[in-house]
């Protein structure tokens, strides 16, 4: 399957691709008519709450539109439930699947093979085997590390393992269980769930607060690995350099946080950037610094998806950390990776795989700062659950459908 888009100005064409209406300023130039870039953002929807945001380019920034062409392929299909996707040796890719497993495919999707040895999952609702990541040394060693939700007595929680890939590559070994994200809960949703390892060795590590009403308030508790973002070593103890905050647990980077299904860092300055799933309404981006508070459920942009409000209704409080970029209403944002790939325009940018928006957008950051929004291959009607930055410049993105998406410069 092959669908080739050729973007120039949203003025001349405003393709489904990036705008999801066809609408076009007009500029009059003495007896002359010529179009003008369309700079509105995309967003047209109505916010579900009336929440002032904090400041200026917190939400619906000016839209910015691709002007180099570029193709879109559907490399593979039927791959199960993709999760997350990451660069492999040979120009490969690493898929994990919720089922269970893990899946090593081709530069060009034409292979699929399976890695198995596992350990059990529970696969109910938003639950199963989720994130993985290479160790940095993983030519010499070749240790992987994963998220899962591991089940056990009373329920299941966030845990993150580590083993070695048998050098036939169908096997793992040796599997030790590093960290959980306790207390253990019987619930299916909200594990984040992401990996990355960070410039010095260590892991970062997301969680969310397990959506329901009685967990959610452990967000804010320092004692429990609810809606943190975690950093430990490869043994799973914390890292040594770990903000030294009494009462916080020595794993916790920082807290506040409620579903994290996206974390990447910018290619830069190496800071971790993480998207975070709102409730109704209220989806952020923000950028990590070690030791805050990002305020959920204290402070947040959205609603309940009942309609009532959250806690005070408010999206500010002192001492809490302000989100760089919002979105009302949701687009259900989870993968997130910086682009460096082939087409200039998108260096360096944000590219957010959303789930219930059903595409990838694209932020142009600058200064810390969103200062523009592109919506992108909206017209697939995709879940985009996982988006990479590929090892041969070209972005790529998984889907809950199942397909592996490339895109790439033509």
């Amino acid at each position: 399957m092959r669908t080739t888009f050729i973007l120039i100005t949203v003025a001349a064409s405003c393709l489904a691709l990036s705008c999801q209406n066809g609408t076009k300023s007009q500029t009059s130039t003495g007896s002359e008519t010529t179009a003008s870039p369309d700079t509105r953002n995309p967003e047209r929807g109505s916010r579900n709450t009336d929440i002032a945001p904090a400041f200026s380019g917190q939400t619906r920034v000016a839209g910015v539109s691709t002007s180099t062409p570029f193709s879109v392929d559907v490399i593979a299909k039927g791959l199960g439930k993709p999760w997350g996707i990451i660069n492999y040796p040979g120009g490969r890719f690493l898929v994990t699947d919720k089922s269970g497993y893990m899946s090593i495919i081709s530069a060009d999707g034409s292979t699929v093979s399976k890695i198995t040895g596992f350990p059990k999952v529970d696969t109910d609702g938003q639950g199963g085997l989720l994130d993985v990541a290479l160790d940095p040394d993983f030519a010499n060693n070749r240790m992987l590390y994963w998220t899962y939700s591991e089940p056990v007595s009373g329920g299941n929680h966030t845990a993150v393992a580590k083993g070695k890939l048998s050098a036939d590559e169908k096997t793992i070994e040796n599997v030790s269980v590093i960290f959980r994200a306790t207390p253990t809960y019987d619930g299916d949703k909200h594990f984040g769930s992401r990996l990355v390892f960070a410039k010095d060795g260590n892991l970062f590590l997301s969680t969310g607060e397990r959506s329901d009403m009685e967990t959610r308030p452990l967000a804010q508790d320092q004692q429990a690995y609810y809606g943190k973002i975690i950093k430990i070593n490869k043994d799973g103890k914390a890292d040594a350099a770990n903000p030294k905050i009494s009462g916080w647990k020595p794993e916790i980077y920082s807290t506040g946080h409620r579903n994290p299904q996206g974390i990447a860092l910018h290619p830069l300055t190496g800071e971790l950037w993480v998207a975070e799933m709102g409730p109704k309404g209220g989806d952020e981006v923000n950028r990590i610094t070690p030791g805050k508070n990002y305020g959920w459920p204290t402070i947040t942009y959205g609603e309940e998806y009942s309609g009532m409000t959250i806690g005070e209704g408010i999206g500010q409080k002192e001492g809490l950390e302000q989100p760089v970029y919002f979105w009302d209403p949701s687009v259900s944002p989870s993968g997130i990776d910086f682009y460096t790939g082939t087409i200039p325009e998108w260096k360096n940018n944000m590219m957010v795989g959303c789930l219930s928006g059903k595409k990838i957008i694209r932020l142009v950051i600058e200064n810390n700062k969103v200062t523009g929004e592109e919506w992108l291959l909206g017209d697939q009607n995709e879940r985009f659950r996982d988006v990479l930055n590929g090892a041969d410049g070209n972005l790529y993105a998984v889907t809950d459908s199942g397909k592996l998406y490339r895109v790439a410069k033509k």
